[in-house]
């Protein structure tokens, strides 16, 4: 028998690899084009780039019968991919475009010839090319590096899924030559089910808004289910996620005005066995559902599919999609829809931690701007005041002299000692800006000389009882958010609880740690305060509570009026104590009482 006759099927995979290449390109460059298009962006610039980027696809279908089966040249080809995928990427807005997703055009080829494991590192090559020419272009700090690792995720997801889907058309095309033939239908749905997840990748990743997300995503899902045909006017969908232990319906499709209002405990039916296994769960006849019967828009539909929305120990909600039509959801379409729901949960995710990244990065400004606010307040009250009257008494002195000498001398010492005041005012304001005992001595020696400050006036006394083993143990960060939310207590009840003695406690019961902070002041009406909190001009409770979440924490106020204040910081050592801290129904260990 002669073996040098070369395979007939793997001569036609070559074949049909060139044109699935071909194909694949131009599919992601349109789904570029259009994500351009959604954003604004798009510009004569950016146009030249999709011009040469399609030449290049055109002209690589007239040389791949030339070089095919090369693997380095299979390498070149997709790196050039990436190399026009960077300038995409950077003359659109670097950290900020919606074309990251871009990336994945090279990976998907190389993953077509090469395998999962291929385009996984040629998008890691690329994610790193990415975020260091934009990192470098960039000169914000922190947050262009947090806003680079947020597209980390989803471009490798993306690249790896895309990855096991070719894979398995692959393995199609490596059957026999006369099955493939006689099964162009089995062709046309593989290239349908690519073609949407191409798609999906590229809208999800083209916008980091959450409301925007979740209408995309439910969107896709129709036109994934569709394939080439047009969307189907009788399909039902709603993305529904949860909001205070509640299942809100946050975007839908065909369901009426009143449905939209109905929301759901997820305790039973479709929902809650979705929820429970994270696994896609499919019921006929929704209409008898415990809880979906509410919707009217399913009591017409034979099938209802619910794609659990989870990654990890979060779960967002659930994808729920209904169809009038028995045997509407088909192994091969709830396979599809997993596929979608998987890219829904990472789009979600980094749309949310975009969403709270932003918050937080309003709350620390609005932080630093009320420090700034205080820091000016205390300058123009103590030492400025304090240096115009030295400036004035000195002036008096000196034309004083001639005159009187001896009230002139008595003059001077005066000016000595409000120069002296006003140099422990400043000492304060920098020990208070930023203790350097903390860092070079501990906890410890910071509320010592702390209490050694504020005992100078004579009227209150503060002790301090923490054992310098027990601070030792924790590591400077956290001694540092104990010291602060102590000194906003002990500053509380210098200024406002009139206390004769303050008394800052600490001990641990190998589970927590806990620091207490105890005054025999006037006290105050814990409601009251709160109720009014938004209109006054301190933030000293609400800073206490956030430096209390830091440590994983919690914080307890006790105090009434004429019985003085009791705050209690109780922290956990370990993280199964920090579980079982913030379990519902439980609470921190009792306080230590003297």
């Amino acid at each position: 028998m002669d073996t040098n006759i070369l395979n007939p099927n793997k001569q036609t995979r070559l074949t049909l690899l060139e044109w699935l290449s071909f194909l694949s390109r131009l599919i992601w460059l349109l789904s570029l084009v259009i994500a351009t298009s959604l954003s604004g962006i798009l510009d004569i610039k950016l146009a030249f780039i999709y011009l040469a980027w399609a030449s290049y696809a055109v002209l690589l279908l007239f040389l791949r019968p030339m070089i095919h089966g090369n693997n380095a040249m299979d390498w070149l080809i997709c790196i050039i991919d990436i190399i026009l995928a960077l300038v995409l990427i950077t003359l659109s807005g670097g950290l900020s475009s919606p074309l990251w997703s871009s990336l994945l055009v090279g990976t998907t080829i190389i993953a077509l010839m090469h395998g999962t494991v291929a385009g996984g590192l040629l998008a890691a090559g690329g994610l790193l090319a990415a975020g260091g020419i934009n990192l470098a272009l960039e000169s914000s700090g922190f947050w262009p590096l947090l806003a680079w690792s947020m597209y980390i995720a989803p471009i490798l997801l993306s690249a790896i899924l895309l990855g096991k889907l070719l894979e398995q058309i692959l393995a199609f095309l490596d059957q026999p030559v006369q099955p493939f033939i006689s099964s162009p239908v089995q062709v046309r749905h593989q290239l349908q089910n690519a073609n949407s997840l191409f798609h999906l990748a590229a809208e999800l990743n083209a916008s980091l808004n959450y409301d925007r997300v979740i209408e995309t995503s439910l969107e896709l899902s129709a036109n994934a289910l569709a394939g080439e045909y047009p969307v189907d006017d009788h399909l039902i969908g709603a993305v529904i996620l949860f909001e205070h232990d509640l299942l809100i319906i946050k975007a839908d499709r065909g369901l009426t005005r009143a449905d939209r209002r109905i929301t759901f405990p997820a305790r039973k039916g479709l929902l809650a066995k979705a929820i429970n296994s994270g696994d896609p769960c499919l019921v006929d006849n929704p209409k008898h559902d415990p809880e979906l019967q509410q919707l009217v828009a399913l009591h017409a539909c034979q099938q209802a599919l619910a794609i659990p929305l989870a990654i990890g120990m979060e779960t967002y909600g659930v994808l729920l999609i209904a169809h009038p039509m028995p045997g509407y959801f088909s192994l091969d379409r709830i396979e599809l829809m997993e596929a979608v729901g998987q890219q829904v949960i990472v789009a979600l995710q980094n749309a949310r931690l975009y969403h709270d990244l932003e918050q937080e990065k309003e709350r620390i400004m609005r932080i630093e701007e009320e420090a700034r606010k205080k820091l000016a307040r205390d300058l123009h009250d103590g030492p400025t005041q304090s240096i115009a009257a030295i400036a004035m008494r000195v002036n008096f002195a000196r034309r004083l002299f001639d005159r009187d000498a001896d009230n002139a001398i008595a003059e001077l010492e005066k000016v000595e000692d409000l120069a002296r005041k006003t140099t422990r005012e400043i000492r304060h304001m920098l020990f208070t800006l930023r203790p350097l005992i903390l860092e070079s001595q501990g906890l410890v020696a910071a509320l010592l000389q702390l209490a050694e400050k504020l005992d100078n006036s004579g009227k209150q006394h503060i002790f301090i009882d923490i054992p310098r083993e027990l601070a030792e143990e924790m590591d400077l960060k956290k001694q540092g958010v104990l010291f602060y939310i102590a000194e906003e207590a002990v500053h509380n009840a210098v200024k406002h609880a009139e206390a004769e003695h303050i008394f800052v406690r600490m001990r641990s019961d190998g589970e927590f740690y806990t620091m207490e902070i105890e005054d025999d002041g006037v006290g105050f009406n814990i409601g009251a305060v709160d109720r009014d909190y938004h209109q006054r001009g301190s933030l000293g409770l609400v800073n206490m509570r956030e430096r209390a979440e830091l440590l994983n924490g919690l914080l307890n106020i006790q105090s009434r009026e004429g019985h003085g204040t009791h705050i209690i910081v109780t922290f956990p050592i370990t993280e199964e104590a920090a579980e079982d801290l913030h379990k519902p129904g439980l609470s921190p260990p009792a306080s230590h009482q003297e």
